[in-house]
Parts: structure tokens; C-alpha cells; sequence
């Protein structure tokens, strides 16, 4: 039967096999190919895009009166610059480094990865900017200010360069007045020079919006695709090399399954004709199999549990101890909790199961994945070295989570906050590379989560700062010491103020003052937040009391609102302190209202019902909806400062301000502009028919005494 039947059975089969499979390759191989095209194009495109808008992000500060009188003011208002020429640029634009140049092309503003830096940390980009500040500076000289593209409004240059050992778009514009009433001698303008880094962010944004896979840079191209990098005059500084798109490869893989599964149903009729005793000995063997298998793996999701990967890591650092890599993943879901007090724990156990599904499809065979317990996962990557094929794995990993999960039919969305630590670069005892790994997913969590983050020795230093910023906060609410408000006026459109904002300000005994952007996280974080909110109320109430011809509004966090009592806590001490209800602005975050919490519900509507306003601030940046302002009754929008700042220079943002108002006013709000800080924005606000405005054109906050003096001088305030 071997020689009649088995064997020519199975060789007409391969035979065929290997016929179909010759044709599917040469017919996928072309497939492959249109891809591969294609996706060369749109990476060149993404390129000479990238390029266009970081002249154009520069153009949006530096032609604008303001930006020429800042940038020649002495001394300098480096909080100004920070906020338009320099730190805006990098939290903003994404751009890595600014600077401000003199006359002389000297550095006078540096700000280099969101943070203001030395002017002489220009030295190191110089050489690659020289001959474009020297081009520009010869065409200003000459008075010429033509353009520098039909896209653009001011001249400029612009190249691709090596900067500090990293590809980097170089860009360098003048300041000019954008109304021509800032007088400038032709050659004496100053400069403004950017420098975004292309092996950044730009690959992030290169394949979540072209749907480029896995993009880096590299100096010499492998067997991926790749497009070159070419500077002006043709030098070639690198490629841009990504996973190509494989169509047709994909197809082809599909059908060898098919393939395969053919020639192993023959397979599977001839081992149904083994010996009895040997199907009972691999019984037997299965049993025990399953046995191990159970002691050593997660029931929900058949991933190895604690105990396993913990073993696994053992084995892996004492390779790590004689040279071997190891990277060590540790996971932890956002927003599952919200999952399973939405949809019960049933759908939160689906949602665990897909998302161990979803992990294993990411790694290698020889990788790890662990379900620690709860929502926390870790993965051991043995022999895995640097660090780009991890931030790879990372990048697909918040993709892969991004992805709608189906559970009890019902579609859930959550992220993932991911810590990474490499041994033996971090240390090879497993304890305390766990210990790393989480504060480096702590650090993921506190920088916003659904991000990863890689354990440096400055994040230890960070924890310790932490909660010595924690012990110092529980002290200074003890006795009040370096604590204080301070208020920026609110106007109405004839530029009278109708009222305050408190704004918090700690002067640390060390650290000096703190923003509160540092400080709230951590009150949160540790529950401060309840204490150091009444205190800001206490404040706030009395202020009131000072001022009655003015409301006093104040920001509450959305840990506050959450907290059970919340609201009676409130009103009690209204009621202490002998406020007016209706003299106090609540303001909250779209945030606080995406939840739909029944406690935050609840706790607005006896806010409200007892005559306070309730005011929902930075409104546009997140999650706008119509049914939000419906469901929680708030007596006020505030438009956030982002769309105020554009004003003049995208259409965009004054075509939002006019439908935000128009909105506003068609459900009966109040509708107030922040970041207002020239005349010409007033005066468009004006006409939009906004109620109120605050920003630095009419005052910035300041302590309580000033404004006693405001009102003295009966309220109204105008720009210089």
C-alpha cells in the first residue's frame, strides 16, 4: 500500500503544490512590487511635506510685531519666548531645538528638547547652519524680502543636514513685522533657526499617517525599502528604510496554508492507522503535559504566569551575566477599569483574553509573555540588543491596543502604558530590573499613558523628587507656609473686569516655585489633592468676600469630583466662609464629563442648584460634544488659548471661535477667550461677540493686593 497508493498520492500532490506555488510567486513578486512604489512615493512626499511645514510653523511666530519687539527687548522676557518662539515650537510643532540669532548671528534664546537651553548650545549646530544664515542674511541686507515659496509670506532657508550625529530638517526665517510698523534697519533683522530631527517624531507621524511600517534612519539601506535623503546641494546624508508593504506576499502565505493543510489531512488518515498503545502513551504523556502546563500558566489567557516568567528571567540574566542582552517589557492597561465598571468583569475577562491574543501575535517564538495578574503583563525579550527593535515592538504594540476590542457585543477601547529596562545595561538581578521596569512604566503613565518609556537613572532621581515634592506639599498644607494664589482678571468686552481666576502658586523651601502642572499630578496621585483643593477654596471664598462686585472662578481637578461628598464638602464651606454661591466659577475639563459618571453628574447639579456657575474650560482640545453641554447644564464655555493665538494666521481657528460662540450663545452661555494678547485679537473677539476675555493683554495673574488696586481704579483695564 506504501508503494501503490501512499507514495504516488503524495508526490502527484507536491507536484502540484510546487506548480501552484511557482505560479503564485511570480504573480504576487509584481504585486509586491506596485506596493513598494507606491509607498516610496508617499515617504518622498511625507519628506518634502515635513520640510514645508516647519517653514511654515516658523512663519506662524516670527512674521508678527510682537515676536520683533521681544526678540530686540533687553533683558529678555524668556517666558514670553518660551511660550512663541521656543518651547511652544517643540510642545507644539514637534520641533527639537530653537534659536534666536542676532544681528551678529549671535545665540540669544536656545531651547533644545522642550526646555530652554544655554544660547551657546547653538555651537554645536552652527556648522550646518552657517551657509544658510549667511545666504539669508546677504538677501536681507539687500532689502529683498520676497518670499521664499508661493506657499509662504516671508524669505527663508531651508536644507537637510547632519546636526549633532542625527538627520534633521535645518530652517531658518527672519522676524519680521508682520504690519510693516516695527521698524527694522535691512541686515539687522534677527533670525529664527529650527531644527526638527527627522530619526524623531517624524517617523512616528511618517507611519501612523502614510501607513509606513516600522520607518528608521539609516546611513547605509539594508534589504528593506528605502528613499534617500539628499541635502539642497545633493549630499547624501542617509536613507529613510521601512517594512515594506507585501500584498502579494501575503496572499501567496495564504495559500501554502492551504497547501499545507491539504497534504496534512493525508497526514492525519495515515496517523489515525498508529497503534492503540501508542495513542494511550501520548495520552498519558498530554495528561502530565497539561498538568505542568497548569502550574505554570495564567487560567484566564493560558499565558505563563508569575512564577514562570520569573524563572524565565532568572535563566535569561545568567546568560546576561557572561555578555547576552535582555529586554525586559513590564504592561499595564489604561482605562480597563472603566472596561469592567461599564460591561461587568465578564467583558473585562474577554477583553484580557484578546489582549494576550493580540501580544502573542507581536514576538518571537523564543520570546516570553506573562500575565503578572490584574491588567499588568510583562514580556522578556532574551538576546535583544539597542534599542530599535524594541521601540518597534513598542510602536505595534500601542497600535495593535488601539484597535477596538469586541466584548459581550459591545466595541471597548483602552491603551497601554509599557515600562522598558535592558540587562545587563540596568543591572542583572531580577528584583530590582522589575523595580526599574515599573518606575519606567510609571514614567509612561505620568507623561500622559498610552506611551513607553525606556528606565534611565534620572527616573529614579525622579521618584525620590516625587515624593519629597509629596512629604513638602503634606507640610506646607500643615501650616499654609509658601502656599498662595494669585488671580488674572476676567473683562467684559468694554474691558471692565467682571471677574478673577485663581491660579495656584507653592514656592518650594528648596526647589523654588513650583508650576503647578508638576505639582497637581502629584496630588492627585497620592490623594493631597482633597486637602489642597479646600484650601484653594478657603482662598478663593475669601476673596470673594473681598471683592463683591466680582466672581472668583478656580479649577478643580477631576480626582476631586469623583471623590465621594465632593459637592456637600463644597457647600459647607460656602456656607462657612459667608460667600455668595453665585459669586463662585467652577471650571472643569471635558475630561471630568467624558466618564458620564453618575457621582460627577450628580455632584454638578447640586453645585448649580444651590447657585454656583459651572464653567467648562479649554473647550475644542478634547472631546467637544454637543451632548455633553446638554447633559451637564454648564453656565459657560471657555475657548482655549490655542485657536485665540492663530488668530490672523490659520482660517481655521477664527471660522471654530465663531462656531464655538454662536453655539455658546444658541444654548444660552457665557462664552469666554483666553490667551488674549494683542489688540487685534480683542477686537476680532469683540466683533465674534464673545463675553469675556482674559489673558496678558490685560493682565497676568497677579497676587491679591494688585487686585484690590485694579478695582480701586474701577475695573477697566487696557492694553498698553
Amino acid at each position: 500500500m506504501l508503494k501503490a497508493v501512499i507514495v504516488p498520492t503524495a508526490g502527484t500532490l507536491l507536484l502540484l503544490a510546487a506548480m501552484v506555488g511557482a505560479v503564485l510567486h511570480f504573480a504576487t513578486e509584481g504585486s509586491d512590487a506596485v506596493a513598494a512604489q507606491r509607498q516610496a512615493r508617499l515617504a518622498a512626499v511625507a519628506m518634502q511635506r515635513a520640510v514645508a511645514d516647519v517653514r511654515k510653523d516658523q512663519e506662524a511666530s516670527t512674521y508678527w510685531d510682537d515676536s520683533v519687539r521681544h526678540a530686540h527687548a533687553r533683558p529678555l522676557d524668556l517666558a514670553w519666548l518660551d511660550q512663541n518662539l521656543g518651547i511652544w515650537f517643540y510642545s507644539y510643532y514637534k520641533h527639537d531645538e530653537t534659536y534666536v540669532l542676532d544681528a551678529e548671528e549671535r545665540a540669544v534664546y536656545a531651547m533644545r528638547d522642550g526646555r530652554r537651553a544655554a544660547p551657546r548650545q547653538f555651537a554645536g549646530i552652527a556648522p550646518r547652519v552657517q551657509s544658510l544664515v549667511a545666504q539669508l542674511r546677504a538677501q536681507l541686507r539687500r532689502g529683498d524680502l520676497a518670499a521664499a515659496s508661493s506657499t509662504e509670506q516671508t524669505p527663508g532657508r531651508s536644507n537637510l543636514a547632519m546636526v549633532r550625529s542625527r538627520p534633521a530638517i535645518v530652517s531658518v526665517k527672519p522676524i519680521l513685522s508682520e504690519t510693516g510698523t516695527v521698524a527694522q534697519t535691512a541686515g539687522s533683522e534677527y533670525l529664527h533657526v529650527s531644527v526638527r530631527y527627522i530619526d524623531g517624531n517624524f517617523l512616528t507621524e511618517l507611519a501612523g499617517d502614510y501607513g509606513i511600517e516600522a520607518p528608521r534612519f539609516v546611513r547605509t539601506p539594508g534589504a528593506h525599502a528605502a528613499i534617500p535623503l539628499r541635502a539642497t546641494q545633493g549630499e547624501l546624508i542617509g536613507y529613510i528604510e521601512w517594512q515594506a508593504f507585501r500584498p502579494g506576499n501575503a496572499v501567496k502565505n495564504y495559500m501554502i496554508i492551504v497547501l499545507l493543510v491539504a497534504l496534512g489531512l493525508i497526514g492525519t488518515l495515515l496517523a489515525w492507522l498508529l497503534n492503540r498503545n501508542l495513542r494511550a502513551r501520548l495520552e498519558l504523556e498530554t495528561s502530565r503535559a497539561q498538568a505542568q502546563h497548569l502550574a505554570f500558566h495564567d487560567g484566564l489567557t493560558g499565558l505563563p504566569n508569575r512564577a514562570l516568567f520569573n524563572d524565565r528571567v532568572d535563566h535569561a540574566l545568567a546568560r546576561a551575566r557572561r555578555g547576552e542582552d535582555a529586554t525586559l517589557l513590564l504592561l499595564d492597561l489604561d482605562r480597563f477599569k472603566h472596561v469592567n465598571d461599564t460591561y461587568g468583569h465578564q467583558a473585562g475577562d474577554e477583553l484580557i483574553r484578546e489582549f494576550g491574543s493580540r501580544l502573542t501575535a507581536l514576538v518571537r517564538e523564543e520570546d516570553t509573555i506573562a500575565r503578572l495578574g490584574g491588567d499588568e503583563f510583562a514580556i522578556l525579550l532574551p538576546g535583544l540588543a539597542g534599542t530599535e527593535m524594541v521601540d518597534a515592538l513598542c510602536t505595534r504594540i500601542l497600535t495593535a491596543v488601539h484597535a477596538p476590542f469586541e466584548v459581550l457585543g459591545n466595541q471597548a477601547f483602552v491603551g497601554v502604558s509599557i515600562g522598558v529596562v535592558q540587562a545587563p545595561a540596568a543591572g542583572t538581578d531580577r528584583v530590582d530590573l522589575m523595580r526599574k521596569a515599573d518606575i519606567a512604566l510609571y514614567g509612561a503613565k505620568a507623561e500622559g499613558r498610552d506611551c513607553y518609556r525606556h528606565f534611565d537613572v534620572s527616573m529614579d532621581a525622579t521618584v525620590k523628587l516625587r515624593g519629597t515634592i509629596e512629604e513638602d506639599l503634606r507640610a506646607a498644607l500643615a501650616t499654609g507656609e509658601g502656599l498662595a494664589l494669585h488671580y488674572q482678571p476676567l473683562v467684559g468686552v468694554d474691558g471692565k473686569m467682571v471677574g478673577v481666576e485663581a491660579l495656584l502658586r507653592w514656592v518650594h523651601p528648596e526647589q523654588g516655585l513650583l508650576p503647578p502642572a508638576q505639582v497637581i499630578p502629584i496630588a492627585e496621585e497620592t490623594g493631597l489633592i482633597i486637602p489642597l483643593g479646600e484650601w484653594v477654596l478657603r482662598q478663593a471664598c475669601a476673596a470673594a468676600n473681598r471683592w463683591p462686585e466680582l466672581f472668583v472662578a478656580l479649577n478643580l481637578s477631576p480626582v476631586q469630583f469623583r471623590t465621594a461628598g465632593f459637592a456637600e464638602r463644597v457647600l459647607e464651606i460656602v456656607r462657612d466662609t459667608g460667600v455668595r454661591p453665585e459669586q463662585l466659577e467652577l471650571e472643569v475639563t471635558e475630561g471630568v464629563l467624558i466618564d458620564d459618571d453618575e457621582l460627577v453628574r450628580a455632584g454638578l447639579a447640586k453645585l448649580r442648584a444651590a447657585g454656583l456657575k459651572i464653567a467648562l474650560d479649554d473647550f475644542g482640545t478634547g472631546y467637544s460634544s454637543l451632548s455633553y453641554l446638554r447633559k451637564f447644564e454648564v453656565d459657560k464655555i471657555k475657548i482655549d488659548r490655542s485657536f485665540v493665538q492663530h488668530l490672523g494666521h490659520t482660517v481655521d481657528s477664527a471660522a471654530i471661535i465663531h462656531a464655538v460662540v454662536t453655539l455658546g450663545h444658541a444654548m444660552g452661555l457665557t462664552v469666554t477667550a483666553e490667551g488674549v494678547e494683542t489688540g487685534d485679537q480683542q477686537r476680532f473677539l469683540k466683533l465674534a461677540g464673545c463675553n469675556q476675555m482674559q489673558g496678558y493683554l490685560f493682565s497676568r495673574p497677579v497676587p491679591a493686593g494688585q487686585i484690590a488696586a485694579l478695582i480701586a481704579q474701577r475695573g477697566t483695564l487696557r492694553a498698553a
